[in-house]
């Protein structure tokens, strides 16, 4: 999966979880002494001058720095994909380009929100339209909601596919 190779699951110092980075961030942060890899993956990169390295898959930061708490995860079309786990809702299909379906169309009052919105493919979203599901006899497989900040870490790690690795450090 290709979201596995780019993307490093970035810990404080204290081992809890950050957020996730693009590979080419985790490798300026390297640079800078600014983390600890505590994992590598298998994808490396040869540069021009010859050298071959590892891309990380887990780092932590050196030093602990003060985080924010959110009360809950904001609302973006990554996010709604993150949490139907990149799977159609209308088909279960795993699709390379998903699309972002209103329930309840917005010509019709429905709102932008977590509570309205799934992942679909093209064929499913075009297919719905601006109708509603009972109109066309076509309901989500997949309750939308509102996911609590706990329950998506873990739905990014599981999508990452490294959970096992931080239950072995004892993270997760």
């Amino acid at each position: 999966m290709e979201r596995t190779m780019t993307q490093c699951v970035l810990l404080n110092a204290d081992y809890t979880f950050l957020n996730v980075v693009h590979w080419k961030r985790a490798m300026c942060l390297i640079t800078k002494g600014k983390v600890q890899v505590l994992k590598n993956s298998e994808r490396i990169i040869k540069t021009a001058e010859g050298l071959v390295i590892k891309v990380p898959l887990v780092m932590k930061l050196i030093k602990l720095i003060r985080t924010l708490y959110r009360n809950k995860v904001p609302f973006s079309k990554k996010n709604v994909l993150t949490r139907d786990g990149f799977k159609c809702a209308y088909c279960g299909a795993r699709k390379e380009r998903l699309t972002m379906d209103h329930i309840m169309p917005r010509s019709r009052g429905g709102k932008t929100t977590f509570e309205n919105c799934v992942a679909a493919c093209k064929k499913c979203n075009n297919k719905k339209g601006g109708k509603t599901p009972r109109e066309i006899n076509m309901f989500p497989k997949v309750k939308a909601y509102q996911p609590t900040i706990s329950e998506f870490l873990h739905l990014k790690i599981k999508n990452l596919g490294i959970n096992n690795f931080l239950k072995d450090i004892g993270i997760y």
